[in-house]
């Protein structure tokens, strides 16, 4: 492709981020810069705790393990979304229950939310899609206080998004953000849950490292430490967290450069009539980990096959969960069921943004969708 759908933004200081821990030759699992990374992204969100895993999906684990979701329990979720947060439950024996979403920014919709709320009902689990924050963020939180649920936000790809001042991953009661390679910043694979907590910071630990209660690092101790519950290796090393620290300092940075990148896209596709470009609602901050169009269904495949032969990347973020062959087998979907998850997911297709994207190349990739409609 000569546009991929993303690249990677790093530069020299996360070289020497890793070489460093490479170097030191000792601590590459267990090192002080794993506490400094969740100290970083826990201040940069303004959450209290955070407890770093291997990926996000992990990390979405352990908090249903954290919050002692079991059989019976019922979580709900959207469908338009990435398949882990519908899974996660089902980690722990627990049902994701789909509730249908809104058409602005894609999050889950308050209505269909409180037709889905019975008895079993323990939490909501809304995302923020491809970067925006969800429409329905304040009245999700009244809803779950009203019927005492817990709000557990995927914001896998939100980071540094945000309503007025307040930053996705700080508005439920806990959070993940996920770094896998196509993210705001990433360390590759890796994840981070954020609670407001102590109880829950300390079950993720125990969770996370076997069960393990560590008094002392357990690399630097000499000591037997003990093990009191069952748990898993969900850690992260020493040099992904270094990583990390080093992409957080431009987390700002690329944003910004996201965000121009968006905006010169708006501007170069804004007046072809057939194309629903990304709607940012008054006091919403878009980070744009991903830039998603909306096109007819009819034309959607074919300006995909459009775009591939003149080399620029697409995909479609979300096919509905709902209608996986997985989740059709379990539970019995047959399509219908969420109108405008399935409408939007007909008619969704993502762009290439990625924050060293030349201004050449943003060109021609909108100027391909333009020839696409105009010719």
């Amino acid at each position: 492709m000569k546009i991929p759908l993303y690249k990677v933004y790093t530069d020299e200081e996360d070289v020497e981020a890793v070489a460093k821990i490479v170097r030191r030759g000792t601590y590459w699992a267990g090192g002080p810069e794993i506490e400094e990374f969740e100290r970083v992204v826990s201040s940069y969100i303004g959450s209290k705790f955070a407890v770093s895993f291997n990926s996000g999906t992990s990390a979405l684990h352990a908090l249903m393990l954290a919050y002692k979701f079991k059989e019976r329990d019922e979580i709900v979720v959207p469908s338009f979304t990435f398949i882990a947060t519908a899974n996660a439950p089902l980690f722990v024996g627990a049902t994701p229950i789909f509730a249908d979403i809104e058409e602005e920014t894609y999050g889950l919709d308050q209505e269909a939310v409180k037709q889905k709320i019975n008895k079993k009902t323990k939490a909501i689990m809304p995302i923020h899609y491809g970067g925006l924050p969800c429409k329905d963020m304040k009245a999700l939180k009244e809803i779950a206080e009203d019927h005492q649920l817990s709000i557990i936000e995927d914001s896998a790809e939100s980071i540094g998004a945000r309503i007025n001042n307040e930053k996705t991953g700080g508005f439920g009661d806990a959070s993940m953000i996920s770094f896998c390679g196509n993210k705001v910043i990433t360390t590759g694979e890796g994840g981070i849950a954020l609670t407001k907590a102590k109880k829950i910071s300390d079950r993720l630990k125990l969770i996370r490292s076997h069960g393990r209660l560590e008094s002392e690092p357990y690399f630097k101790t000499t000591k037997t430490l003990d093990y009191v519950q069952i748990g898993y290796n969900w850690r992260i090393s020493a040099i992904t967290a270094a990583l990390g620290i080093s992409q957080m300092k431009k987390v700002d940075e690329v944003i910004d450069s996201r965000r121009r990148i968006a905006n010169c896209l708006n501007e170069r596709l804004t007046r072809i009539k057939e194309i629903s470009l990304p709607h940012v609602p008054e006091g919403f901050h878009h980070v744009y980990q991903m830039y998603t169009i909306r096109v007819r269904s009819a034309v959607r495949n074919k300006l995909r096959e459009f775009l591939s032969e003149k080399g620029v990347a697409t995909k479609v973020y979300f096919a509905p969960v709902h209608l996986t062959h997985f989740y059709r087998r379990l539970f019995g979907f047959k399509g219908g069921e969420l109108p405008a998850t399935e409408k939007v997911a007909n008619e969704v297709i993502t762009l290439p943004i990625y924050p060293n994207m030349q201004t050449e190349e943003v060109e021609y990739a909108a100027d391909c969708v333009r020839d696409f409609f105009l010719a």
